[in-house]
């Protein structure tokens, strides 16, 4: 029996010291990148623009986009399932706060996340591209 897959997008906030934000959903132990599914008609950055509204309380900054790729790995909160994000780096307006279904913001070190709950598709994929990303531009 083949897994079904859930299309997502998927975004990578990072402060100034380089940690980046993850989020826990509500009656989730597992933490993973701010976003979500498309609605019809809207595009990627649309998607990410009105998931970090909706989830964190945070604008989109125009423009600021970093396309990491496109992911896949198996999915935490639904069983049998796999999960394709296209994840992007960007940066936002505003102070994340946990709203919406997200019980919980934490800020990790991308590199060592500690005791911290990573999902796969974040912590085997998203956060490497991030990290290649960052060190390209350094």
């Amino acid at each position: 029996m083949s897994e079904g897959l859930i299309e997502t997008v998927a975004a990578v906030i990072a402060d100034s010291g380089g940690r980046v934000l993850l989020v826990r959903k509500q009656g989730s132990d597992t933490f993973i990148q701010p976003g979500g599914k498309r609605e019809p008609g809207e595009d990627s950055l649309r998607t990410l623009a009105r998931e970090l509204r909706e989830e964190i309380g945070v604008q989109l900054v125009p423009g600021s986009a970093v396309r990491l790729g496109e992911f896949e790995a198996r999915a935490v909160h639904e069983a049998g399932m796999r999960v394709r994000a296209e994840a992007f780096l960007v940066r936002v307006e505003g102070r994340p706060e946990a709203a919406a279904e997200i019980a919980e913001l934490v800020w990790i070190d991308p590199r060592d996340p500690g005791e911290v709950n990573v999902a796969p598709l974040s912590r085997l994929h998203i956060l490497p591209a991030f990290l290649a990303t960052s060190e390209d531009a350094a």
